[in-house]
């Protein structure tokens, strides 16, 4: 049967087709009905044959494939497969991988074996890991007659070399050496550790029976072809970070191990960071730096607008902490620790330097260079901006979707897509009319920046969206149905902002917009950057809703203060959707959400697995769910609206709560109970992440036991429980095993 939707009428006799020509094509468009229905079963009949196969079987089929198997999933995942179904394909990919399911008869035959613990890393919880026999870094006492052994004694001989290689002193003279120590690449002996490898206090695990597995849980993100940041231009001193700030490097994605392989002996110090993404160190960078300079590797420099990078031989690598390193005479300094470059006398750039590398983050949140899902429909036109392209500039490719908007040239939606991962400094004012749809939007493997400067002196100089007042298009009362033969006014204008990074200023939106969505972008908070992370202009809002009754949606985005400027009398709040982002106030004691003058902003919140530092000042919350507020919560409306397994802190007047916490009377048992974050401030690796030490009711605290805030969705506990089960189905026989989490 064929699966066009004129398939069936094909089949018919000619004079039967003309004559159903002759009437209108009745018969044809009920076999075409027919043959759509006969095309879904067809592909159900096939899709039930792929389910009994691993690698063709839909997701929610793996678990029972696993099954068969014996595949068991770890306690405590039932809560989490039960998602919602959007959400559903995500939680099955990371709870249940398919791999680890179609593994499962290889991992039993290999089970006991130490090369098993790092893939099992991989496929079990997706994370990178090395394995480290604890036993081989113990101190032991070396036997006096093994060095005097005669001929005859060669066994004994070697067996006392070998030996006294692990337990000898220390070498201070090796800084290459003692800067590995006490990691996951460290060759140094020790004495012994009694305090079990598993501890969830205090971990040991240096004994004979001792196994660490060290566990990289922040991935590497690359920035390919972005300019450097000068902090001085007389001593030409960059960091690769384009905001100033210190951004330490991180290994880029290496060849891991074959499957079964054995792992090198900890004797024998490998690469730093060899096929996991661990911090360069400036002494292990410098024994092996063509391992991790170059294109393709972990970071590469160009100078003025040069294709050829900057040779290794010119490269030396330093500690720049306080800039005062000079390098030689045609060098250059790097310091992988700070994201730092110093350029010697003689090759200071003209032309400005270009990098690429890599730097740490949790999640695939802000802008970035990660795969971003996007619907682009199929009318349309994309204005390109960057080197080679069209236009150069945003402000020409607005100009001219503008021109071809009013000419009628452009019927669908319009795209500004930029193409390159450079700086676009532009004063960027766009203005919508009714029926507009206009997304300015980074290309697919890019990220660029668009700094906004100090432009005027008497005005403002953010990104404004704007549209013309008194032109609402067609925004009726609910309710009230289109008149018949009346011309309909055009919608509301839209705008779109994906995959951007905006320093310098905020973004200002204003007038009858209709919506704004921003989504995979960061919006710096404070407008830029120290070069120690700390924001310039702390009190500074990232986004300014001015009289607009703009429906505003911010999913997997990082932005800083969000003020709302409303007519309280004459227009309704408007409506604020936060998903799967980050509110940052730069303090909780700082407003993250609120009106002029400590007032409550004119908006209606929607808070999905999101991470306010700040106090929310707002008319109502309509819903927020696992979500974590740092700062007090305070609304006008505490009638509608309810919080559900959220963090709120004592002293918030809130609408209904259910199962949120802190839930007690006791205020002392209560400033226990409260989110504690590895950093709270953007442009470290660990920005928003909870730090090992949180507290469970928060840690574990989601409605499906995962974590409360905006890295709900990478589901840590419940990976971190399926790691440790099935460490203790595979490890050896009267192994004390543990994991070790380096970042």
């Amino acid at each position: 049967m064929s699966r066009e939707p004129d398939g069936l009428a094909e089949l018919l006799p000619q004079w039967h087709r003309m004559r159903d020509a002759e009437e209108g094509g009745p018969l044809r468009a009920l076999l075409a009905v027919i043959a759509e229905q006969a095309g879904l079963i067809r592909g159900d009949v096939e899709q039930a044959y792929e389910d009994w196969f691993i690698e063709t079987a839909a997701d929610w089929a793996v678990p029972y494939i696993g099954d068969l198997v014996g595949y068991r999933l770890p306690p405590g995942h039932e809560s989490a497969l039960r998602a919602g179904p959007d959400r559903r394909p995500r939680v099955f990919g990371l709870l249940a991988p398919r791999h680890d399911v179609a593994a499962t008869v290889g991992h039993r035959r290999r089970k006991g074996t130490f090369g098993l613990l790092e893939e099992l890393s991989g496929s079990v919880a997706g994370w990178p890991a090395r394995a480290v026999e604890f036993s081989r870094l113990l101190a032991h006492q070396q036997p006096v007659r093994l060095y005097g052994a005669g001929p005859g004694h060669e066994g004994e001989r070697g067996a006392g070399e070998r030996r006294s290689a692990r337990g000898r002193l220390a070498d201070l003279r090796d800084g290459a050496a003692l800067d590995l120590a006490g990691g996951p690449f460290g060759t140094h002996a020790r004495s012994a550790d009694v305090r079990r490898a598993g501890s969830a206090r205090r971990q040991g695990g240096y004994t004979p029976a001792g196994l660490g597995l060290f566990v990289w849980r922040l991935k590497p993100y690359p920035v390919t072809g972005a300019p450097a940041y000068c902090v001085d231009r007389a001593r030409n001193l960059y960091t690769f970070s384009i905001l100033g700030n210190d951004s330490p490097l991180v290994a880029g994605p290496g060849p891991r191990p074959e499957t079964g392989a054995a792992l090198p002996s900890p004797a024998v110090a490998p690469a730093p960071a060899g096929g996991v993404p661990a911090f360069l160190r400036r002494r292990q960078l410098a024994d092996r730096l063509t391992d991790h300079y170059g294109p393709g590797k972990s970071f590469t420099i160009w100078r003025d607008g040069r294709r050829e990078p900057v040779e290794p031989a010119d490269i030396v690598v330093a500690d720049l902490t306080d800039w005062t390193y000079r390098p030689p005479r045609g060098r250059i300094a790097v310091d992988p620790e700070l994201g730092r470059i110093a350029f010697g006398s003689r090759c200071a750039p003209r032309r400005g330097v270009l990098v690429s590398y890599h730097y740490a983050f949790s999640e695939d949140m802000g802008a970035g260079e990660y795969e971003r899902e996007r619907d682009t429909p199929p009318d349309t036109r994309v204005y390109r901006v960057g080197p080679g392209g069209p236009h150069q500039r945003i402000t020409d490719a607005y100009a001219h979707w503008r021109s071809d908007r009013d000419a009628g040239r452009c019927p669908g939606d319009g795209v500004i897509e930029i193409t390159r991962s450079g700086a676009y400094q532009e004063q960027l004012d766009f203005e919508l009319r009714p029926g507009d749809r206009l997304e300015l939007r980074a290309a697919e493997g890019t990220r660029p920046v668009i700094r906004l400067l100090d432009w005027y002196s008497n005005r403002p100089d953010a990104l404004t969206v704007r549209a013309r007042e008194g032109a609402r298009g067609g925004r009726k009362p609910p309710g009230e149905k289109p008149c018949a033969g009346k011309p309909q006014e055009p919608p509301a204008p839209r705008m779109v902002l994906d995959g951007l990074l905006i320093t310098g200023r905020g973004v200002h939106v204003s007038g009858p917009v209709g919506a704004l969505v921003v989504r995979h972008c960061t919006l710096v908070p404070g407008w830029s950057l120290t070069p120690h992370c700390a924001p310039k202009a702390p009190q500074e809002p990232s986004l300014v809703l001015e009289r607009t009754s703009a429906c505003v949606r911010i999913e997997h985005s990082v932005l800083g203060t969000v003020v709302v400027l409303g007519d309280e009398v004459g227009t309704d709040p408007l409506p604020l959707h936060i998903a799967d982002s980050v509110l940052d106030a730069t303090g909780p004691d700082r407003e993250a959400l609120t009106a002029p003058d400590c007032r409550h902003a004119h908006a209606v919140l929607h808070a999905h697995r999101t991470t306010v530092i700040g106090e929310v000042r707002t008319h109502a919350v309509r819903i927020a769910e696992n979500s974590i507020f740092t700062g007090r919560l305070h609304t006008a409306r505490r009638g509608i609206g309810c919080l559900r397994f959220c963090y709120v802190p004592p002293g918030s007047r809130t609408p209904p709560r259910h199962r949120c916490v802190p839930d007690t009377a006791d205020r002392e048992e209560a400033h226990r109970i409260r989110p504690v974050f590895s950093s709270e401030r953007y442009g470290t690796p660990a920005y928003g992440r909870l730090a090992p030490g949180c507290p469970p009711a928060v840690s574990r605290g989601a409605d499906d036991h995962s974590e409360m805030g905006v890295f709900h969705d990478l589901y840590q506990p419940q990976r971190d429980a399926a790691l440790r089960d099935r460490l203790a189905q595979y490890t050896p026989a009267g192994s004390d095993a543990g994991i070790f989490y380096v970042s």
